[in-house]
Formats: structure tokens, sequence, C-alpha cells
């Protein structure tokens, strides 16, 4: 019964190539072919998600992890994969038959949630059978698991919400800070004049597949209580020109249901969209470029 549930929820993924050498690199520097045998699993379920997640759109940062740091791979059972904006995910393995997942203690706490990789005793495939929000207590029963279907919901409701109405009071969130320390110069003067009472912040938006990052500017201005006007641009950043081709700027509703979708063109210096709105209203913006994307959830 538990099988034939884990079967018709569970995700097989095949283990590349490189995937296997990189885990079979990390396993050589370890002391004890006890010690090499977890780190290898380890590194084949912390890479098997990390291209779930990518195929999903879901930005990460692979190398940012406990399981990416050969000191802590030596000393402790580290499985982690950075999941960007949101905190570290859990990814453990287990073997095909095992009816529950071991949590090391070490893993009980600061992590967002907990992923179940099965990996076939070949290593050529990674099944990831579901997800658990808690570690329970130490002992994961796979019965317990929820179905990777909820999992980009789940993530999607840990992301932060960005409190606007509190940034006339100097209350701002990580990651947001003054137009003129991301900047070029000449862009504040040109695209960033501010009117009386307007406050602009920017943030640092990444993806791990490329290079070329950008600033998300969001500048506000009061009107009539209790309505203000909201610009959003998207801006390259001090080492381009340019934003990158295929770059798109999406205004998102409560529901995540798309109301306004700008798509940048070849040379575009900035891309922008103007709303308004009044205290307690909710939407997202999300940028995106390609297959990756970064959504960013506001509340007035």
């Amino acid at each position: 019964m538990i099988t034939q549930t884990l079967e018709d929820w569970s995700v097989p993924l095949p283990i590349p190539q490189e995937v296997q050498q990189i885990a079979q690199q990390f396993a050589r520097e370890q002391p004890t072919p006890a010690k090499a045998q977890q780190v290898y699993f380890n590194t084949l379920a912390v890479c098997s998600v990390n291209n779930y997640l990518r195929i999903l759109g879901i930005p990460t940062d692979l190398s940012a992890g406990n399981s990416w740091n050969p000191a802590v791979r030596l000393a402790g059972d580290a499985a982690d994969l950075r999941v960007a904006g949101l905190g570290d995910l859990e990814c453990r393995p287990v073997k095909p038959g095992d009816l529950t997942c071991h949590i090391p203690q070490e893993a009980w706490f600061a992590r967002i949630g907990y992923v179940v990789v099965q990996i076939d005793e070949e290593y050529t495939e990674a099944t990831l059978l579901g997800f658990s929000p808690t570690a329970g207590v130490g002992e994961l029963p796979l019965e317990q698991l929820r179905s990777l279907k909820d999992l980009p919901a789940y993530l999607d409701q840990l992301r932060p919400v960005v409190k606007l109405s509190q940034w006339f009071e100097d209350v701002f969130e990580a990651g947001w800070q003054t137009v003129e320390a991301l900047l070029n110069p000449e862009l504040i003067g040109l695209a960033f004049r501010l009117e009386d009472g307007r406050i602009s912040r920017c943030k640092l938006i990444e993806w791990e597949r490329y290079t070329q990052a950008v600033m998300m500017v969001v500048s506000l201005t009061p009107k009539s209580k209790p309505e203000m006007d909201i610009m959003v641009e998207v801006c390259p950043n001090r080492e381009q020109a340019y934003l990158p081709l295929n770059l798109q700027l999406m205004l998102l509703d409560e529901e995540g249901n798309t109301m306004m979708n700008i798509q940048g063109q070849s040379q575009n210096k900035n891309i922008q969209l103007e709303l308004s709105g009044e205290l307690g209203d909710c939407f997202s913006v999300k940028v995106a470029m390609d297959d990756l994307s970064v959504t960013e959830d506001f509340v007035i």
C-alpha cells in the first residue's frame, strides 16, 4: 500500500555522469569506506533535488550549503541544498525497500523542509519520493511524506513578504538597499529622479546559470491616504550596459495570475511597470529569464 502510494507521486530522474563524478570526488576525500558511502549518497540526493527544482524554475545555490563544504562533509552528515531567498532544504537519501528515512540531529533545525530521495542499486537513477515540512523525531516514516506536486506551493508560502508601508518608517527587509548602493550613478540621474516623498529601494536578482545579474528597483509615491503609486523597474547591474535578452517582468495578483507581462527587447537599459494600490493590497513581481525566475511578494 505504502509502496503503491509512493509510486503514484514519485518523480524518477536519471543521475547524470557529471553528478556521479562529483559524488565520487567528494567520497574519495573521506577517511573511511563508511564515511565515503555516506557522502556519496548525500551528494547524489542533493544534486538530484537541485536538478528537479531547476526544472521547476525554482532558483537554488548548490555551492552555498554545508553539503558543498569539505570540512562540514568530513565532520558531519550534510545533505542540504540552499533554495534562493528561502533557506536550506534537506535532501535525504534512502535505499530501495526502506520504510523510514533517518534525519540526523544536526538537520532537525534551520531547515525549510525535507525531501526524501531513493537511490537505485546501480546509482544511475534517483527517485524523489516526497517531502515533509518537518523532521519528526529523527526517523521519518515514508508513508507520512507529502506529494512532490505540493512542493512548489509549499515553497511559495515560505517566501518573505515585503511590507511596503513600513518603508515610510525606515523599516526595510533584508536585501533591499539604497539605489545609490547598487546602480550606476548615471542611471540614478537618468531614471530615478525622486519626487518629494518618494522612496526607492533596490535588490540584486541573480540566477545560478547566468553570470549577468539584474537589479529590481521599487519606488513608492504616497497619494491621498490610503493609496500610493508603485513603480517597479528592472535595470542592468554595474558591469552591464543593457539587460539580458529574453528577460520578462510580470505583475501577479494574489492568486498568482499574470496581470501584466513586459518582455524585454534588444539593448534595453530598463523595463518597468506601474500600479496603484492601498493599504492591505497584495501583489507579486516575477522576473524571468528562459526557464528560471525569481518572485518577490509585496503587501502595501
